[in-house]
């Protein structure tokens, strides 16, 4: 269980945050939950697909890592080797709170058990002397509120995928070099073909609704498996 508190200057003036990458740090992970409106960026890097959340009852957006829990391909060491982290990794261990009165701002709040809050010297201050937010602060603010908004963001361009028959069911065969293959199965991805056959007003309509770029970001991140697959057998290669 978590252990959530509301971030504060007064209780939190000394408080450090560990930047860097690990194992101990819950960087083994295969994929990472993102939203729409960084599909661009994660694109460059990873692969993305969606799935059904446990209650199936709608989708989610995942930059994947690697092919099987606890694999994250992109950590070596303490290098996290990519050009972008998805927000919900560099926001962390921070998250978004309900706001303290109805209309309010949200609040930042604080995983005290996550690995990143440093218990010694070490870590970015998230508050200065005087108790103001440090420059690291105002950029993960930054960061939660873009983060907050995607979420906002994602329930629409879901609905829009579905609407339109754009989101079906994918399963990757994923064969290494030394012979051995896995399946990655119970995703899902865009369904190229029937993006295809959309007409110039249902196309116009979801350029218009912000949905396309998103759509077309994914449909092109999929070119990442290749790379995804290589560094798998590197690895492999390496640990043989």
């Amino acid at each position: 269980m978590a252990n959530h508190v509301l971030l504060n200057s007064a209780e939190h003036r000394t408080l450090r945050i560990t930047p860097t990458h690990g194992v101990d740090l819950g960087d083994a992970v295969m994929s990472c939950l993102i939203v729409p409106s960084e599909f661009r960026r994660v694109q460059n890097d990873y692969p993305i697909l969606f799935r059904l959340t446990p209650q199936r009852d709608r989708f989610q957006a995942l930059a994947m890592f690697g092919f099987e829990p606890g694999e994250n391909l992109f950590l070596d060491g303490g290098q996290w080797d990519a050009r972008y982290r998805p927000l919900a990794l560099q926001i962390q261990p921070f998250l978004i709170g309900h706001p303290a009165t109805p209309g309010g701002d949200k609040q930042i709040h604080l995983d005290l058990d996550n690995p990143r809050v440093a218990t010694g010297g070490e870590g970015v201050r998230v508050f200065d002397d005087l108790g103001r937010p440090t420059p690291y602060l105002e950029t993960i603010a930054e960061q939660l509120g873009e983060l907050d908004a995607g979420w906002q963001a994602s329930e629409g361009f879901f609905a829009a995928l579905t609407r339109h028959e754009l989101i079906e069911p994918l399963t990757l065969e994923i064969t290494l070099d030394d012979g051995t293959t896995n399946r990655l199965v119970g995703y899902h991805g865009i369904a190229e073909e029937r993006l295809q056959q959309l007409d110039a007003a249902t196309l116009g309509e979801l350029h218009a609704e912000g949905h396309l770029m998103p759509v077309f970001m994914a449909l092109a991140s999929l070119g990442n498996v290749a790379a995804l697959i290589d560094r798998k057998s590197r690895r492999n290669t390496a640990h043989g």
